[in-house]
């Protein structure tokens, strides 16, 4: 890719649209809304709080990122989405039970003023959830202009430049790509048919990007996970990326486990397992849908630990995954790791993890990143998938002919590395030859 000339400025307002009002969309609305009023920080954002070293150490220039390159500020960001469910962001908020009166009584009113366009649903892909506030249509093509026609709508009304989308909806029972996947004109014919392989998230992502609005996958559904939207995003010209948020367990697996590769630890088994009583783990709670969580975060280790290389060392990794449904916990998520390794002469060793997490706090700012960053990767005319951005999700994407990186520090200095590119600096090795004799 040859690096763009010029970046268009972040003028006007952007939209931030988001599939799926829950818990996750709106901790991040809310969080948006306090930090640009200065009522809390927008603490875990890259693009909010880091800084990015340029040049040599001995230089000492560090701007943060979101002086460095032209991001949207947080004052021209826009909100909206859909859900099958009719309740406006305040009211949602409320039932998530993720923020405090603290935090939603003084965003009250503007919470309340985002009201949720109604959702496109077939109840057979999640299968723990029954909307109430749904679209009806003859098809699923129907279903596509009906999303399109929201999107420009929106637009029109909030009187935005640009839009970016976001998706912070439920996870999808376990599908693989088909025949319908392979070509955009498959694809359509499979929207005029009503093929079964054609998901919800599906509608949205096809929406979005006919409508060249870049699209990042928060969950572990295709989405833009296959060769058809790729196609249609190179034909229009748009960013996409994906998928799955990397929040709580699976954001320690990639940076523990990079670091016991390092040094060249072996590990003999990696048991993993979570309790969490919000929405998404209701949906969780269906076979299908674990499915789908479950390939997404089993596929960590092998690309970290790379077996076929090291198979002395992580070739009989034993490697399990549980997820339980439990309401006490809300989304105040708890992730146990059980980590059997061995190291000189074989002698084993145990690692325990238990982090106490919450998935919304956590995926709140990825969102917003996403969000920003598809911007300007669209700016600047980057178009289709975005593997610089893997960086937040638990299973990136990448070129057909490429394995995706999962290793959280080589990510990040991907990601860093790319907006050096980007403003024509040099990349960041830390190679340091040049200050010793």
């Amino acid at each position: 890719m040859k690096r763009p000339s010029e970046i268009a400025p972040p003028g006007g307002k952007l939209g931030v649209l988001l599939p799926g009002m829950g818990a996750v969309a709106t901790t991040t609305i809310a969080g948006v809304m306090l930090a640009r009023r200065g009522l809390a920080e927008p603490i875990g954002s890259l693009t909010q709080n880091a800084t990015i070293r340029l040049g040599k150490r001995t230089e000492n220039r560090s701007p943060l990122v979101r002086d460095f390159v032209p991001l949207a500020g947080l004052d021209s960001l826009v909100f909206g989405g859909w859900d099958i469910f009719p309740e406006n962001a305040y009211e949602a908020a409320k039932h998530a039970k993720v923020l405090e009166d603290r935090h939603l009584d003084p965003i009250k009113a503007e919470l309340g003023a985002i009201a949720p366009m109604k959702g496109a649903f077939y109840p057979e892909y999640v299968k723990r959830l029954n909307g109430t506030h749904v679209k009806t249509g003859a098809n699923k093509a129907a279903m596509v202009e009906q999303l399109r026609d929201d999107i420009r709508g929106f637009m029109k009304r909030e009187g935005c430049e640009r839009a970016v989308a976001v998706w912070c909806g439920s996870t999808e029972s376990y599908a693989p790509p088909g025949a319908v996947h392979e070509t955009v004109a498959t694809f359509e014919k499979g929207l005029a048919e009503g093929d079964p392989g054609i998901t919800n998230s599906q509608l949205y992502a096809w929406a979005c990007l006919q409508e060249r609005v870049p699209f990042a996958n928060g969950a572990p559904n295709l989405a833009v996970d296959f060769p058809a939207a790729q196609e249609l995003a190179r034909k229009h010209s748009v960013a996409i990326a994906g998928k799955d948020f990397k929040t709580g367990q699976t954001l320690m697996k990639t940076i523990v486990a990079p670091g016991l590769k390092a040094r060249m630890l072996g590990i003999e088994g990696w048991f993993s397992t979570n309790i969490l009583g919000n929405r998404d783990g209701e949906v969780l709670e269906d076979p299908g849908s674990f499915k789908s969580k479950e390939v997404s975060k089993l596929g960590v280790l092998d690309y970290v630990l790379q077996p076929q290389m090291y198979p002395k060392l992580y070739g009989n990794l034993f490697h399990m995954v549980r997820i339980n449904y439990y309401p006490p916990r809300g989304d105040a998520k708890e992730g146990w790791d059980n980590i059997d390794l061995f190291g000189w002469l074989g002698y084993p060793m145990q690692i325990k993890i238990d982090f106490l997490c919450r998935d919304s706090i956590l995926a709140a700012p990825i969102v917003l990143d996403l969000a920003l960053f598809l911007d300007l990767a669209q700016r600047s005319r980057m178009h289709g998938i975005q593997e610089w951005l893997s960086f937040y999700f638990k299973s990136p994407m990448a070129a057909p002919t490429l394995y995706p990186e999962h290793d959280l520090f080589i990510q990040l200095m991907k990601l860093k590395n790319t907006l050096r590119w980007l403003r024509g600096e040099e990349a960041i090795t830390h190679l340091g030859h040049e200050y010793y004799d």
